[in-house]
């Protein structure tokens, strides 16, 4: 399954680069920039919604094929809220000067948070919305439109964080949203490309979080110097960068300690 889903994943990467040339023929190099560098914000972020994904079906014991049914589904319902979270987002951007403000704080303060705690800890158990759902479901369906649930407030979580983000780079509706459902839909195979390794990411939390102060203070610095885009996504870049040399040179040396 893994390798498929490699393919799959490479296919997806490579649909967004092509539908990221158009972008750049038809709309020009700088919409070709906000969407390249929307899509990298929606991409590395959708790893950090990878992990909770895992923990949400190790938690509820769901077996592969039962996880490749709920991402599909989920992905789904992730399109209609990304398009809702979108159009609501930058219509109250264009009537509501102040609300770039409060997107800003939001970003800075989810950042430093995600910087500063390091340990993820999820009571499904106790979350109210699902204790709420599961006497309305059917016994025979109740395990699977649990966890499908559990993965939507997942989404709907993340896209409080990752929708800003991407509107700190670009007001344009058209951008904004097909960044974020290129990014969504090789969501699924990415999960079984790195199930099997996410907890080896070390410095994810400390990554993200540098990310999302960085588009935060973007926004909230934007009316005395706009930054262009080309500088943003050079930044993002060189954090992914350095998180995955970091994480690949610490994961080896483990390795080599443990052999010896």
């Amino acid at each position: 399954m893994r390798t498929k889903a490699v393919w799959v994943c490479a296919a997806w990467v490579i649909t967004a680069l092509l539908f990221n040339a158009g972008v750049l023929f038809f709309q020009g190099q700088q919409k070709a920039l906000e969407f390249l560098t929307g899509y990298v914000i929606e991409l590395s972020l959708s790893i950090d919604n990878l992990f909770v994904f895992f923990l949400i079906f190790s938690h509820f014991r769901v077996e592969p094929s039962g996880q490749s049914r709920i991402l599909f589904w989920g992905v789904l319902g992730a399109q209609l809220m990304r398009a809702i979270f979108i159009l609501g987002g930058v219509a109250l951007l264009q009537s509501l000067s102040w609300v770039v403000y409060a997107f800003g704080v939001l970003l800075v303060f989810s950042g430093l948070k995600l910087f500063l705690n390091k340990n993820k800890t999820i009571n499904f158990d106790q979350n109210i919305l699902l204790r709420f759902f599961k006497p309305f479901i059917p016994g025979n369906l109740s395990s699977f439109l649990i966890v499908l649930i559990a993965v939507e407030l997942a989404d709907l979580i993340f896209a409080v964080d990752s929708i800003p983000a991407v509107l700190a780079i670009t007001k344009d509706s058209f951008i904004v949203y097909s960044s974020n459902i290129f990014a969504i839909l090789g969501l699924r195979a990415m999960y079984f490309v790195l199930s099997s390794f996410i907890d080896k990411f070390q410095y994810l939390h400390y990554t993200l979080g540098i990310i999302l102060v960085f588009v935060g203070t973007k926004m909230l610095c934007d009316h005395i110097w706009h930054m262009p885009v080309g500088y943003a996504l050079g930044f993002i870049v060189l954090v992914l960068s350095v998180f995955a040399f970091m994480s690949f040179f610490i994961n080896k040396r483990k390795q080599t300690e443990g052999i010896v």
